[in-house]
């Protein structure tokens, strides 16, 4: 199984979400794609409680974090650790800012909900940004948490001779860790498959990760057949409790 290290290296995430252009690439391969929406699923996750105060950490280009500011009445504050990510997030008309989960500006007990979106496996210490949130979720709150499990896009990675990631917080080890900074944490997955038809579309996905890259020259030059790989995202919603 590949070594995910670098997902959570600070340089790597630095570089990685320095300007939009890897995660549009990323984005661009979820085309053609069944199962429920993740992302869907997140946002019902969050609202479901009614949050009055909502905070999104490592918000990207800010989708989540518009929707919720528009559909919501709540209060929604969004931070990432790159500028232009918040540059972006900002131009949506949302309050984000600059910060690093690993060190929330924020007083203790100050947001109902937390929304982590793919973005918990960057987090170089885990245990600290995990426990960040705690504190700054009130009790009762809840962080919504999704990521991915380790077959997530599993038959895409190996057409380029990649063995399967291993994420810092997957699928199978997210409990985990959730279990050491919160009270009750459910799990919920949401199976589905992505269909790559372009073999375009796969080297642009390979060339968008510096982890990925190496293996573009093994690709093939094109599909005979579309590719159906497993999309496999996970969501925990975590939650403590009162007192």
């Amino acid at each position: 199984m590949t070594d995910a290290r670098a997902l959570n290296d600070p340089a790597h995430v630095r570089t990685q979400y320095e300007n939009e252009a890897g995660l549009a690439a990323r984005k661009a391969a979820y085309r053609d794609v069944t199962g429920p929406d993740p992302r869907e699923a997140a946002f019902a996750a969050v609202v479901e409680s009614s949050p009055t105060t909502i905070l999104e950490v490592g918000c990207g280009e800010g989708e989540l974090a518009e929707r919720l500011t528009r559909e919501t009445t709540a209060t929604v504050v969004a931070v990432d650790q790159s500028e232009r990510m918040v540059e972006l997030t900002r131009a949506r008309g949302v309050d984000a800012r600059v910060a690093d989960v690993q060190d929330l500006p924020f007083a203790d007990r100050a947001f109902e909900a937390v929304l982590a979106g793919w973005m918990l496996y960057h987090v170089h210490d885990l245990d600290r940004g995990l426990g960040e949130i705690a504190r700054v979720l009130a009790p009762d709150g809840r962080l919504v948490a999704a990521t991915n499990a380790t077959d997530h896009l599993v038959e895409l990675l190996a057409l380029g001779g990649v063995e399967r990631w291993s994420l810092p917080f997957s699928g199978e080890n997210g409990e985990e860790h959730l279990r050491r900074h919160f009270d009750d944490v459910e799990r919920i997955d949401l199976p589905g498959t992505v269909t790559f038809s372009d073999i375009e579309v796969v080297r642009s996905y390979f060339g968008s990760s510096d982890r990925l890259a190496p293996a573009l020259e093994r690709l093939p030059t094109s599909l005979d057949e579309p590719l159906v790989t497993r999309r496999s995202p996970v969501l925990f919603v975590a939650t403590k409790r009162g007192g």
